[in-house]
């Protein structure tokens, strides 16, 4: 856990400055008056490679040793870490290898490979990622950096919301997307640090609550590859070295359904003019759709990404 404080935040926030954007907080009064609260959302959906990834990727990565780089990295991802990788790869002059799952949304699979990244392709319900990645780290002497379960990817996602209330103030609640965990670890730091009082809320598909199980019962829950549209959320546990951090400093896990993702990704394009994934239309869903109590409240808001294939889009929210 000495990997995970937040003063490795502020580290991180240090090497990412200049980097990474710093991405704007956006209001909406009519988010304000559905939600009967004042929301703030950090709008990680205009980050580069277009994610909150961004963040942890390049964090992990300026780390490498010069053996490291000259190796370079291997990962595995269904798609916005694996963009995330693959720039941060090329901005630092290094080698990537990402394994993507065969039914990865094309637009992400494209995108990583225009970053100059070499993709293997695996079947994420037969075959077992993670197994894949250490033999390909092993064999061609790559340094494994997985997505979420490792400190320098956590305190990287966690200067998103170091950001947050820096820019908006004192939050009562944040609401934080929930894939593996990384974002949700990373923002629980950075909120316990700097406000407090905030109560920390993770939201996931209702399809893939895995971590609301673990956090409730104490220990990472594996489950089957979740059939949602959230694509990024898709996991079937949470990192351990997620869970200490979720385990000590989040309040509670909460889910929402699929059709509340659409109509937050219809909400978001025609009221505030944004292209948002389902998956980083999480936390807010659970604010728009009364998931969780804010009457009068201060609601930080993660947008994770926007990373979503415009034709798939508009079958979503036609």
């Amino acid at each position: 856990m000495a990997q995970l404080q937040f003063s490795e935040i502020e580290k991180a926030a240090a090497r990412i400055k200049g980097v990474a954007h710093r991405t704007p907080v956006l209001t909406s009064r009519t988010a304000d008056d559905m939600a009967r609260a004042q929301l703030f959302f950090k709008c990680e959906n205009f980050q580069r490679s277009g994610a909150f990834k961004f963040r942890g990727a390049y964090n992990a990565l300026s780390k490498f040793s010069d053996e490291q780089r000259r190796a370079g990295v291997v990962t595995f991802s269904s798609g916005n870490h694996a963009q995330a990788i693959a720039l941060s790869a090329s901005l630092l002059g290094m080698a990537s290898a990402i394994i993507m799952p065969h039914d990865a949304p094309t637009l992400k699979v494209a995108a990583t490979k225009g970053y100059g990244a070499e993709v293997i392709v695996y079947d994420r319900y037969k075959e077992d990622r993670e197994a894949i990645g250490r033999r390909m780290a092993q064999e061609r002497g790559m340094t494994l950096i997985p997505p979420y379960d490792h400190p320098d990817v956590i305190c990287g996602q966690g200067t998103a919301t170091m950001e947050l209330i820096e820019d908006a103030g004192q939050l009562d609640v944040l609401l934080v997307c929930v894939g593996g965990g990384g974002l949700l670890a990373g923002s629980a730091l950075a909120a316990s640090a700097l406000s407090p009082q905030c109560r920390i809320i993770g939201v996931e598909p209702e399809a893939g609550n895995d971590a609301q199980q673990s956090l409730r019962g104490g220990a990472v829950v594996h489950i089957a590859v979740p059939d949602t549209i959230a694509d990024g959320a898709m996991v079937t546990h949470i990192g351990e070295h997620n869970f200490e951090v979720i385990r000590r400093d989040v309040d509670d896990i909460v889910t929402v359904s699929d059709a509340q993702l659409v109509a937050t990704m219809k909400f978001f394009a025609e009221r505030m003019k944004m292209i948002v994934e389902p998956t980083g239309c999480l936390g807010a869903a659970a604010a728009l759709h009364a998931v969780v109590p804010l009457e009068g409240k201060r609601v930080g808001i993660l947008i994770s990404g926007g990373n979503v294939d415009l034709a798939r889009f508009a079958r979503l929210v036609a």
